[in-house]
């Protein structure tokens, strides 16, 4: 009687499938396409919400107030300005330097600067994620003009997060629609579970590092072309594509060549990303704002032969290209800008981390071999 094979171990490549915590930040139903922070649809919080309501919730685990959103955002205006310092420091970086890395240094060296950096009480660790998402636009904006040439800018402390950075970043004021578009952008980046920047940032805060530490290994995380740049890909390929009549045959020859169609599948979701139900539509938006509606139109013909081709979603990053891109935002600050609305989700996670910290210390699976005898350098 022939023996019955074993069941084979179960694979944990990736950790995909594996539950590495717990929380209540937010929630993906891949089967669903439904996307949650703190109980609430994304659908609700990218049409009735803003930004800094959102960085409440996040942080909260519930909506603000009124007096409490209004503190929050005197709070955030009070940090816009940057260590002078640390401006300098930028100054001295090659002007090549990638945007996403200048971001990565520039926020580790703002722990010199604040005394609170090692506190990590609930109190003084909210005061530090305050001061960090309030300056993540400003390091952005800032460096940017500095490869130009161009001195930074005094933040405009009247403005919220997002018209206070495209402000910063192109010398005049951004108009209601763009600012509004741009808000809406950063709320749908906030935070998207136990992504590889996140879960970097909170195995560095279970060490109880600070949170400029793991702040620091999350965007070192974010850096990698398979987690933050893939809206940048998106949009060099609309380039290279150049006109809407050219898909077809660009796709499907891409396609023959086994080459990666940057912006669409994704990990978790099996159905639509609900975040590019709305990305989508700001395409479009930006697209007729500026006369020039070809990047959307060439995306739209992009996503339906994906479809017919590989029964691909668009996700998030797809759309995020041409509606950025419309906006006047350089490619390579596509990922830096990623971080400028994600470092709300970091923040969130690593203050839920130290509320209940354990180290985060998994197992390796061990595949190598075993009892091999040692032999003297000159038998081997």
């Amino acid at each position: 009687m022939e023996k019955p094979k074993e069941a084979a171990a179960p694979t944990t490549a990736g950790l995909r499938g594996v539950a590495a915590a717990s929380s209540s930040i937010s929630d993906v139903n891949g089967e669903k396409g439904e996307l949650i922070y703190q109980g609430y649809n994304i659908h609700d919080l990218a049409t009735k919400s803003t930004f800094e309501e959102v960085v409440f919730l996040l942080w909260h685990k519930r909506l603000p107030k009124t007096s409490e959103l209004a503190a929050l955002k005197q709070e955030l205006a009070e940090n816009y300005q940057l260590p002078a310092p640390v401006v300098d420091l930028m100054r001295s970086f090659p002007r090549e330097a990638d945007p996403i890395d200048v971001l990565r240094t520039a926020v580790s060296a703002l722990e010199f600067y604040d005394a609170s950096a090692r506190d990590l009480s609930r109190s003084k660790a909210l005061k530090t994620a305050t001061r960090l998402t309030a300056q993540f636009p400003a390091l952005v904006a800032a460096n940017d003009r500095l490869r130009r040439g161009l001195a930074p800018l005094e933040p405009d402390y009247t403005r919220n997060i997002a018209t206070n950075f495209l402000y910063q970043l192109r010398g005049e004021m951004p108009s209601e629609h763009d600012a509004d578009i741009f808000d809406k952008c950063l709320i749908l980046h906030a935070d998207h579970e136990l992504n590889a920047s996140t879960f970097s940032a909170r195995v560095i805060a279970g060490t109880l590092a600070s949170l400029y530490a793991g702040v620091t290994g999350a965007i070192a995380a974010l850096s990698g072309p398979l987690h933050g740049g893939a809206n940048t890909a998106v949009m060099k390929t609309l380039l290279e594509i150049g006109t809407v009549d050219k898909v077809d045959s660009f796709i499907k020859q891409a396609l023959t060549n086994k080459r990666k169609i940057m912006g669409f599948g994704h990990a978790v979701y099996r159905t639509e990303d609900p975040r590019a139900t709305h990305l989508r539509r700001f395409s479009k938006e930006m697209g007729e704002r500026v006369g020039d509606s070809r990047w959307h139109e060439m995306s739209r013909r992009v996503e339906e032969v994906m479809m017919r081709e590989k029964g691909l979603f668009a996700n998030v990053d797809f759309y995020s290209a041409s509606a950025y891109y419309s906006m006047g935002i350089p490619l390579d600050l596509f990922t830096p800008i990623f971080a400028v609305s994600r470092i709300s989700g970091w923040t969130g996670h690593i203050l839920e981390q130290y509320a209940d910290n354990k180290l985060i210390r998994p197992r390796a699976e061990y595949i190598g071999a075993r009892d091999l005898p040692y032999l003297p350098i000159d038998s081997r």
